[in-house]
């Protein structure tokens, strides 16, 4: 049986901490999403919500609350992955994606970066950029 991450003690889960090591997480911090914690929730609920991508993966591991991240997918439609507390998710750098709440209106989550972190999103269209070029190749099976 593979090992389970604990949201409720993320401090100390030695899954979490082995997962950080592999992959070389070594910038995290914690958001909480809901109106009465995040300064400019509606604009910032606004700006999620836009189509963009990043330079970098973009890792979230969902500590409480829920919410569904929207991905393209090849033909360019969109495919809705509801997540909650105790998941973990990847999105490659390069891929055009959302994120929104669901009806609880509250979430939890940790960021990690390797490194420090960038926060740069680009809206669509933001097909130049090599990041995007690579996904794009590793989407249609060209990439090595």
């Amino acid at each position: 049986m593979k090992p389970q991450l604990d949201a409720d003690n993320y401090e100390t889960d030695p899954c979490l901490k082995e997962i950080r090591k592999a992959e070389n997480y070594s910038w995290m911090d914690i958001i909480t999403i809901h109106k009465d914690k995040l300064p400019n929730y509606e604009e910032k609920i606004k700006t999620f919500y836009e189509e963009h991508l990043h330079l970098d993966d973009e890792i979230r591991y969902i500590l409480d609350g829920s919410g569904y991240f929207d991905v393209r997918d090849k033909d360019d439609k969109w495919i809705r992955i509801s997540m909650e507390k105790g998941d973990m998710i990847t999105l490659p750098a390069g891929i055009y994606h959302r994120f929104t709440l669901d009806e609880n209106n509250y979430v939890k989550a940790m960021r990690l970066f390797v490194g420090e972190p960038v926060w740069t999103a680009y809206n669509r269209p933001a097909d130049d950029f090599p990041a995007r070029k690579q996904y794009m190749k590793f989407l249609t099976g060209e990439a090595q």
